[in-house]
């Protein structure tokens, strides 16, 4: 009987190992997920612009000056378009 018990020890640290490693595996790669794209799900990112910030949509038209998109948060109902017009999709009145 004391053999039965040397035998499975390993077999058991072997299982351990494997979920330790699929932990860990899975931790990577959701880290990796929220490095590689920090703004998933986000309708627009703020960037810097000597002291304030600008928002511009994800789909920034790259022509258009970071100057021209708003330096305030949009409402919930309003997009930016990637020219840096604020559209209410409500009344379709533009702000600029």
């Amino acid at each position: 009987m004391a053999d039965d018990s040397s035998e499975s020890a390993p077999s058991s640290r072997s299982w351990r190992r494997w979920v330790a490693a699929g932990l860990f595996l899975v931790f990577f790669v959701v880290i990796m997920r929220e490095v590689v794209n920090p703004y998933r799900g986000q309708r627009f990112e703020k960037i810097p612009h000597g002291d304030h910030v600008h928002y511009v949509p994800r789909d920034r038209n790259p022509d258009a000056s970071v100057s021209r998109f708003p330096t305030q948060k949009p409402a919930a109902d309003e997009r930016i378009t990637p020219d840096g017009q604020v559209v209410s999709p409500n009344d379709g009145n533009r702000t600029p």
